[in-house]
């Protein structure tokens, strides 16, 4: 897990290093043991490394093979490294390390952008081929591991996150008005290749993107399952409790996977349904001397503020050294800025910042943990997908804007300052082009598609993402796994949407966990002092929102501003957000970026 950067010119100038070890030096967080920089021509990479897999020098990056003319950046982890290490020995590679990232330079050697389909795991790389001048880019199926993109006529660069690209100089920071509008109807995320900034896009997931020498862009989808029954052979007859045999088996095999490392490997435990099942199956497996961790906040507007009572009960059911980690209100000002400040993307989602505190506590003790992340847009976990059960496919489109979108069009009108707003309702327009798009047999089926394959790698793997890596800690989402997503995608819709969402899941559960657990209300990471806007947190929004700099940029009609302002915790979205703070943590972030 690490911090990758570069640049290919296209303009016959040598790469800009300097630019280069910026970007690197921007991300010592995501890597804080060891750096390096390689350049030969138009190409530069850059790299920070933390040490998982192979902690010797050996597997230091950028990585150069000379013998087979290649070089190249990772970031993530190929949890089938080992696999393909003996695969590749037979076809006659040798190896001078015992890293995943000398196998990935090993497989793509041997199949080309295609190895990407031979790994399980998460990643992002670049590979630059001597002979033939290319740069390949690469990102994993679900979008896990982070790659941001700038180009212009002379030159592209790349990076594990956007401040690094923005370290490196020379990005268009104008605000793009339709990352903008998605921004504003999409709970804050700004999904696809866009980013809120016009200047850099986003390698999607799922993609090899092969650039020539001279510019020239071939981007290649290697994978998108289709949401068919049919997609599974046999599967259309199985009844629920094969179903449900069929998850159990997969998910113990995507946290098996999860295992593979030369440091301890620990679990966030919410104590919910998602982190408890991860903690179960490591304990079948025979992990003793599991560490956990948990959070807690204090209550606030009638709100608890933790679940200790459900993790608490996990961590003796398996017997796990379990942290429980309460954070006191006086903390939350200061975390909450340097949240924002390690955020690639603004997220107005207050799991940041609990994502934030618990990393700094566990980097403390561990170095690599698994999550419970992707559970609910996998297996129908959400409010917004029991109303698309018997809808008719066409209709998908107009019901999940109805449950899911924070404000209709016409409503930005009132909200965004003249001139901020496009004409034309471009995040409608983008859902009914997903939505559309063939296969997935039903109404919700297409939704899934849509949650799993396109927002999710933006909420919440780069929130998990982001918060994590600030701290060099790397998180593991057995959910992720790209074959549970497949099982999952052809599963029959009523299975998923059973006992209240995540039906077959919560099936599979009852064979390894308390009732309690199984069967107790939807959770999620609470932080009332953030949901409930007042005291320090209200001022910091107040002069983010009304200061010169959002005076000057203009994004928000004043009156608008002014009207949250005078009752911060009344104004939410149909799902609970609070819209001072949505609006407020767009501010927040540009300002901690320096962009005006």
């Amino acid at each position: 897990m690490c911090g990758l950067s570069g640049e290919i010119r296209f303009d016959g100038h040598g790469a800009d290093v300097g630019a280069v070890d910026r970007m690197t030096c921007a991300m010592r967080e995501r890597g804080p043991d060891g750096s390096g920089l390689w350049s030969q021509g138009p190409v530069a990479f850059g790299h920070r490394r933390l040490k998982i897999i192979d902690l010797s020098g050996k597997a230091a990056q950028p990585m150069a093979d000379g013998e087979l003319g290649l070089v190249a950046v990772f970031n993530g982890c190929l949890y089938n490294y080992r696999e393909l290490r003996e695969e590749l020995r037979a076809a006659g590679y040798r190896f001078f390390s015992a890293s995943d990232t000398e196998v990935l330079v090993k497989a793509y050697h041997r199949w080309g952008p295609g190895c990407v389909e031979h790994f399980k795991g998460m990643f992002a790389f670049a590979v630059a081929e001597r002979d033939t001048g290319r740069l390949v880019l690469g990102r994993d199926r679900l979008g896990i591991k982070p790659m941001y993109l700038a180009q212009d006529s002379a030159r592209l660069r790349f990076a594990s996150t956007l401040p690094a690209l923005l370290a490196g100089g020379g990005v268009d920071t104008g605000i793009d008005p339709v990352a903008l509008h998605h921004y504003m109807t999409f709970h804050s995320l700004v999904p696809g290749e866009r980013t809120i900034l016009t200047g850099v896009r986003k390698l999607p997931a799922a993609t090899v993107r092969t650039v020539e020498p001279d510019g020239t862009v071939t981007d290649h989808r290697y994978w998108d399952p289709p949401y068919t029954r049919s997609a599974l052979p046999g599967a259309a007859a199985w009844p629920a409790g094969e179903w449900r045999e069929a998850v159990l088996e997969r998910l113990r095999a995507a946290v098996r996977r999860r295992m593979v490392a030369d440091v301890p490997v620990g679990v966030l435990l919410s104590g919910g349904l998602d982190s408890s099942l991860i903690v179960a199956l490591l304990a079948e497996e025979g992990q003793t001397d599991l560490t956990t961790f948990s959070i807690g906040f204090h209550g606030a507007g009638g709100e608890p503020g933790d679940e200790f009572f459900y993790s608490d009960l996990v961590a003796r059911e398996f017997g796990t050294d379990h942290h429980r980690i309460l954070i006191d209100d006086t903390r939350l000002p200061p975390a909450l800025e340097r949240t924002v400040a390690a955020m690639s993307e603004p997220m107005a989602s207050h799991d940041c910042v609990a994502f934030h505190l618990l990393s700094e506590e566990v980097s403390k003790h561990v170095s690599v943990v698994q999550s419970g992340q992707g559970a609910d847009e996998v297996f129908a976990g959400y409010s917004w997908f029991p109303p698309l059960a018997g809808v008719a496919r066409g209709q998908a489109a107009a019901v999940y804007a109805r449950e899911f979108f924070d404000r209709p069009h016409a409503e930005l009108a009132g909200i965004l300052a003249p001139g901020r707003l496009v004409d034309e309702d471009v995040s409608t327009a983008f859902v009914e082009r997903c939505l559309a798009a063939p296969g997935a047999e039903t109404a919700l089926d297409a939704v899934l598609r849509l949650e799993t394959t396109v927002m999710l790698p933006d909420d919440p793997a780069k929130r998990v993402d982001n918060m994590t890596m600030a701290f060099g800690l790397e998180a593991r989402t057995p959910f992720l796994d790209h074959e549970l997503v497949e099982l999952a995608a052809a599963c029959p819709p009523e299975l998923k949407l059973a006992s209240g969402g995540k039906g077959v899941l919560k099936d599979a559960a009852r064979t390894l966990l308390p009732a309690e657990v199984v069967d107790r209300p939807k959770g999620y990471f609470p932080v009332p002092a953030v949901r409930h806007i007042d005291g320090p947190l209200l001022e910091l929004v107040r002069d983010a929102l009304t200061g010169p700099t959002a005076r000057a940029r203009g994004l928000f009609r004043r009156e608008y501003v002014d009207g949250l302002l005078a009752a911060p915790g009344e104004h939410r979205t149909p799902l609970g957000v609070n819209v001072l703070w949505q609006i407020g943590l767009l501010e927040l972030w540009l300002q901690a970026r320096g962009i005006r």
